[in-house]
This record gives C-alpha cells, structure tokens and sequence, in this order.
C-alpha cells in the first residue's frame, strides 16, 4: 500500500487531506514540521510527499518550503513532491516545479484534482519503483559477468550488449566457429577477443587478419606463409597467419571480402585442418579456432555467388550479432566517459549533443569525436562546439517539438525508467516529462496499467 507523508503546520489541513485521499484508498501519515517530516522520511518508505510552504506563525515568504523541498530532493530525488502553496507562494511555487517539484496546489484545493494528481503520481512511482528494480537486476548481472568472466575492458550499459557478452563468453568454452556480424566500428573485435580471453585457447596466440585490406594477389601468402621466391620480392620464408596462430584462435575480420581462391583455400583448412605454404609442397596442420567478423550481408553475398554457401556454413556455427551505437544509446555516455583523459567532465549540453547523434561511424566515430574534443577543450569540461557534431542530422534520439507517445515508452524502455535519463534524452525537463507520463497513465493501456 503507497503511503503518503503529508507535512504542514496546521493539523485540520492535514485531516483534510487524510480525509480526502483515504476517500481513493491511499494512507497517509502526518508530520507538523520540516524537521519531524524529514525524520519521518529516514525512518519508513514514503511514496509521495505534500508539504506547505510555510511553517512559522505569520511568516509567508516560502523560504521554509523551499528549504524543505531541497533537503527532501537529496533524500531522494525522485520522490514526488506536490506543494500546498497560497497565493502569496505561488512563484516561488512554480520556480520549484521547474526544480523538479511533481505538481503544487493552490488553498483552497480542488479535490478532483488532489485526488487525481496523487493518484497518477503513485502509479507512476510504482512504475518507477518496478523499473528501478529492473535497472539494479540488470547492474547486477553485468557485474557478476564481468567478476566471473574476463571483458577485456568492455565498457557497455545497454541490456542489449550485456545478451551479447554473455553469448560470447558461453560460447568461448565451445572451441567452435564463431561468426560476429555488424556494422563497421560497432566493436566486432571487441566481442572476438572476449571469446579468446574466456576459451581454453586463453594463454595461446590471438592472430588478427584483417581481409579487406590485403590485396588478393598476398591473401595466400599471409594465410598460410611463403617460400622464400614463392612470388617476386619474397627473398626468405615467410610464416603465415595459421602457422602464427597454431593453438590459438585466428581472428578473420572483414571475411566477406575473402577472394573465390582464397575461400576455397580457407574451406579445405577447416574441413581438414591441413594448408601449404606457397612455394612448398609440404602439408601442414594448424589448430586453430577460427572466429570471423563482417558487416556484409553473406546471405545474399551466397544468392549472388561472390561467397561460398558451404565455407559460411564452416564459419557460422554459431554467430553473434553486434547491433549498431544508434540501437543502444545507453553505451554512448559511458564510452565517451571511458574515451576521456581522467577527470574531463561532460557538460549537460554535451551530454545532450551526443544521445542526439545518429552515429553512423559507430563506437570507432564516437572514439575519434572524444579524442578531438579533448584536444580541444585543452582538459576542461567538454562543451558542445568541442564535439564538431553536425546538428543538421540528428539520431533516432533526436527532440522534438513534442515527443509521441511511442517515442516516451521507447526511452523509458531503454532507459530502465529512470526519468532522469529519458528526459535528458527526449529533450525535456524532468517535470515536463513527469506530467507526459502522468497523460499517459491516465490512458488505455497506460503505463501504470502495464
């Protein structure tokens, strides 16, 4: 049952109000003072709070009120506060609700209005309530996987990329194919140097290969090694990138760009384990686990004919999806933190700049962008022109004018409910988005009827 800590001076008010929302079913408990009211606080769970303004006989200018307003929000900032205010209060009323402040009533009050104002403010910090325990669950789980497993310095927040991790570390103990799909700089590599940290291959080599940028004409060689004068201008015995690997897993990046030749060399490795050198008839056997990466779609690379169906058979065993930066905007502001020299703070603004970008070039752009800044800002506080964000190309997280209903529950989702965050998000005030959810709440299929 919520319960609501009423605070003012005058006990036929707070009779009143006791009253008036035990009408609705909601208890509620009285103190007469600031000081008894923030001992009540510390001494039980409290869902909503109504405090007057003032509180010493004959004084009217709200210094009280707002004083035990401030010292309420460090309790708890997001415990809804609605302020008894008479006229004399009400500027000062309307400057604490842009200070976060859920709602204020004028005296006399309207009680269709008190009812209705505390009821949707409770639902909502039900909602808040539930979300919160979400948001912990979630903390705990990526703390216990980063105490059990080794991340590699992974720096992520987004349930999204918490399912990706622990794909990665689940299978690592497989010692199979693992293919990792993504765009370009969402941190492929990242993913593939986990299942390496956490296989039983853990202590051996971690070769990278990066496909797409070696010439067909030195795919072999750099695969699989080179008799000295195997081709014009190798003058000793090259190693290549199996025999370097051997015992330990060879990282394939960009393998969509493989050439016909080279898949066909690539699918004889893996179904026998056995490769040449180029020059030498001699056979050799590597053990090594494969793990590749693209950002091509091979499915239809296979329907054009330009990658081999049996060869993407051979590498996705098992494939591991890693989603775009845009897909999950709660990685963004810790992974610019991380990209910052130690102690360089992010202004609001900032802050704001970044959830607002679409991030094309993906967790690599938003490295570069962070790098420059700190150059820029010569080891002060990150300000928005320090970013060099186009604004004229906004992200999915944009703000609009108005933000709809659909756009409000996305952020909300994705934010764990923490109003904080969404409203930063959507470009809003945090009361701004209280009184857009306490809309919604109030509607069919609202989010206090999920």
């Amino acid at each position: 049952m919520p319960l609501v800590l009423i605070i003012d001076d005058n006990p036929d008010i707070a009779k009143a109000l006791e009253v008036s929302l035990g009408l609705i079913g909601i208890d509620t408990c009285h103190a007469d003072s600031p000081s008894r009211g923030l001992e009540r606080l510390h001494a039980e769970p409290v869902d909503l709070v109504i405090q007057d303004m003032n509180f010493t006989r004959d004084t009217t200018s709200g210094e009280e009120g707002v004083e035990l307003f401030h010292r309420i929000r460090a309790h708890d900032p997001d415990l809804p506060i609605i302020l008894l205010t008479a006229w004399t209060d009400l500027e000062t009323a309307v400057e604490l609700v842009r200070a976060g402040a859920a709602d204020y009533l004028g005296k006399p009050w309207d009680e269709d209005k008190l009812q209705t104002s505390v009821k949707n403010l409770l639902e909502l910090r039900e909602v808040q309530t539930a979300h919160d325990r979400l948001r912990d669950d979630s903390r705990r789980r990526r703390r216990q996987l980063a105490e059990n497993h080794d991340l590699c310095g992974a720096v992520y927040a987004s349930e999204i990329m918490h399912q990706v991790f622990s794909m990665a570390v689940q299978v690592a103990a497989a010692d199979v194919p693992v293919l990792i799909t993504g765009p370009n700089g969402a941190g492929k590599d990242v993913v593939a140097r986990v299942i390496q940290a956490n296989s039983k291959r853990r202590d051996k080599p971690f070769v990278t290969v990066n496909i797409g940028a070696l010439p067909a004409s030195l795919m072999e060689a750099e695969l699989f090694g080179a008799e000295a004068g195997a081709f014009t201008g190798s003058a000793a015995r090259r190693e290549g990138r199996f025999e370097a690997a051997d015992g330990g897993t060879l990282f394939l990046d960009e393998i969509g760009n493989l050439s016909t030749e080279g898949q066909v060399k690539l699918l004889r490795v893996l179904q026998t384990g056995e490769y040449e050198r180029l020059g030498s008839s001699q056979t050799r056997r590597a053990d090594v686990r494969i793990v590749s990466a693209t950002n091509a779609n091979l499915a239809e690379a296979i329907r054009e004919r330009t990658f081999r169906e049996d060869l993407y058979y051979r590498l996705n065993l098992i494939e591991i999806d890693v989603p775009p930066l845009a897909q999950r905007a709660e990685d963004i502001l810790p992974l610019a933190t991380c990209f910052l020299a130690d102690g360089v703070p992010l202004s609001a603004g900032a802050e704001q700049r970044l959830v607002r970008h679409s991030w094309p070039g993906n967790v690599r752009e938003l490295q570069n962008v962070m790098r420059r800044a700190s150059i820029l800002a010569g080891g002060s506080r990150i300000l928005p022109e320090h970013l060099g964000l186009d604004l004229g190309t906004p992200g999915p997280d944009a703000r609009r004018a108005e933000p709809d209903e659909d756009e409000i529950r996305s952020i909300m989702a994705d934010c764990e409910g923490n109003v904080s965050r969404a409203a930063r998000r959507l470009g809003l005030s945090r009361q701004a988005l209280y009184r857009r959810l306490e809309k919604l709440s109030a509607e069919p299929d609202g989010p206090a009827d999920r």
